[in-house]
């Protein structure tokens, strides 16, 4: 039995928290960094400036608590699904899959990455966006410099042309697709793996 020992108010606190980064992450994946304020979070959250700053320092705190935990959750999920038996085939197809339900779930946060990333990355305090995007980088491209050291893949195409194209192309899926839709995670891995594998070209 798992007992609870936070207090309630503690629970409470935590709660409007992630009410709050919610809030920040909708806002600023549609609006951008520089054009979402403080105040503008806050009225959303239903609270007054000041007291959004009882929970966080900043606005780059919150934006920092965004990022920091859905880089680490998608790391997390990347390298444990590279310690599962399979081919770097299969492996490969689960990262992409994967990928696709990050987007469905946390769209929000997918958004802000994409958007915002390459400026941050350059700012104090975000120096992590770089490491762990390396991380993730290192991960995918060596299931496809392992499929073609087995012969899987073709050996004729440069490895990290390859991933950045699937990389590309995979998330770059969050500018248009919106969940509640006619896609799915599930519908758009079943197409991108498709084509990925068969390409475009009738038999």
């Amino acid at each position: 039995m798992v007992i609870n020992t936070k207090s309630p108010r503690a629970e409470q606190n935590s709660e409007r928290r992630d009410q709050i980064l919610a809030i920040a992450a909708r806002l600023i994946a549609s609006r951008g960094y520089s054009a979402t304020t403080v105040r503008d979070i806050a009225d959303e959250a239903g609270i007054l400036s000041g007291s959004l700053y009882h929970h966080f320092s900043s606005k780059e705190a919150i934006l920092e608590e965004i990022l920091h935990g859905f880089m680490d959750q998608l790391l997390t999920r990347f390298e444990a699904i590279v310690a599962e038996d399979g081919s770097p085939r299969e492996i490969l197809d689960k990262l992409i899959e994967h990928a696709f339900i990050t987007i469905e779930r946390h769209h929000d946060a997918v958004g802000l990455y994409q958007n915002e990333s390459s400026f941050l990355a350059t700012q104090p305090g975000f120096e992590f966006l770089n490491k762990d995007s390396g991380r993730i980088e290192a991960i995918w491209l060596g299931q496809i410099r392992e499929g073609q050291r087995v012969g899987v893949f073709r050996d004729s195409i440069d490895p990290a042309t390859a991933y950045r194209f699937i990389r590309d192309a995979v998330w770059s899926t969050v500018r248009w697709y919106h969940p509640g839709g006619r896609h799915t995670a599930a519908s758009l891995s079943a197409n991108f793996l498709d084509l990925l594998h068969s390409g475009l070209l009738s038999d």
